[in-house]
């Protein structure tokens, strides 16, 4: 995959790659798949990452991207980094909160996209049941 030549100027003068990696895998997937398939993922030329924090894998992800990064695959300003806001932070005062989490969580200094996840806000205490109360949820 050539990615130098599939991608789109944004209207800031950045470029964002038109094909992504998602992240995104149902509760029975073990959240450490994140972690070799994020890799693999660089390795064969992806440079768009998307995750959430709904997806419960941000750590797998941001160490794939981190380890890619120390092998000398990529530098950070060649991952555009996609996140996303969970339906329960929607209120101003819980954005910034939300993105600081998953930037801990990633242990990456920026996200290059940050979303609106579900244009659908949910109240604060109701969580990521979908995600993270299943009883298959092994990791």
């Amino acid at each position: 995959m050539d990615s130098k030549h599939q991608r789109v100027k944004l209207n800031d003068g950045h470029f964002m790659p038109v094909l992504g990696f998602g992240t995104y895998a149902p509760v029975e997937v073990p959240k450490d798949k994140a972690l070799e398939a994020t890799k693999l993922a660089i390795e064969v030329g992806f440079r768009h990452v998307d995750c959430a924090y709904a997806y419960n894998n941000e750590e797998y992800v941001g160490l794939a991207i981190r380890s890619k990064i120390a092998d000398g695959t990529v530098k950070r300003e060649d991952i555009f980094y996609t996140s996303k806001l969970w339906c329960n932070s929607h209120r101003p005062e819980l954005v910034r909160p939300a993105l600081e989490r998953s930037l801990k969580n990633l242990q990456l200094d920026y996200v290059d996209l940050y979303l609106i996840h579900s244009p659908v806000s949910l109240k604060e205490d109701i969580g990521i049941i979908m995600w993270k109360k299943s009883p298959k949820h092994n990791s």
